[in-house]
């Protein structure tokens, strides 16, 4: 029969070991008061899009949405949470999942509605597909946004770079042939055949005649 250890040091190597789909499931926080209510739950997975507020560290008290998570180490990347770096460069700084507390779930997903809907009432089942319908509505609102910002950057970014390569490359100076007058251009030697000068020399006893 296999018995589970209650050793700390065997329950942190199996969490620290475990295939990536057993560590995404322990990657979950408690819920606010209110959700807990009428979820009638304690605990549930975070994903991206929820919201949360820190209960511990040097962020205790902030609160921000999920933007990332990373399932190796268990943890979050939240908005607004960003330390600054010895060269000045501002990064993320990732928060553990534990440390959290949900205040407000993303229900765009259905699998997860299924999921909270289990063994609650009608009512609140409505209430729960009617604030999902609002966030579904609000994150395609935004995604439309997004595409109109990009779209109205791409034609100047453009605009910029023909301006830049027009710049850079120098215009080419015109080369400008001077007519040369007839008596210089027959007193310049040139390689000609014999039958041609023969006829250059007839060509000037005729001028001299005239």
């Amino acid at each position: 029969m296999n018995s589970i250890s209650r050793q700390p040091r065997k329950q942190r190597k199996s969490l620290y070991i475990a295939p990536l789909h057993k560590k995404r499931k322990a990657i979950a926080a408690h819920m606010a008061d209110d959700l807990m209510l009428k979820y009638r739950r304690r605990t549930f997975p975070v994903i991206r899009g929820d919201t949360v507020k820190i209960m511990r560290g040097e962020f205790k008290g902030h609160v921000g949405k999920v933007r990332s998570i990373y399932t190796g180490k268990g943890q979050l990347e939240i908005e607004g949470v960003i330390i600054t770096k010895v060269d000045g460069k501002k990064v993320p700084r990732p928060v553990h999942a534990s440390n959290v507390l949900l205040t407000k779930l993303n229900l765009a997903d259905p699998w997860r509605r299924q999921k909270l809907e289990e063994g609650l009432p009608e009512e609140v089942k409505k209430e729960i597909e009617k604030e999902a319908q609002a966030q579904i509505e609000e994150q395609e609102r935004m995604a439309a946004e997004e595409m109109e910002e990009e779209a109205a950057e791409e034609p100047e970014e453009g605009a910029e770079e023909t301006i830049e390569e027009e710049v850079e490359e120098s215009p080419e100076e015109e080369i400008i042939e001077e007519e040369i007058p007839e008596e210089v251009a027959e007193e310049t030697p040139s390689e000609e055949s014999p039958e041609e000068e023969k006829e250059v020399e007839e060509k000037k006893e005729e001028r001299e005649e005239q």
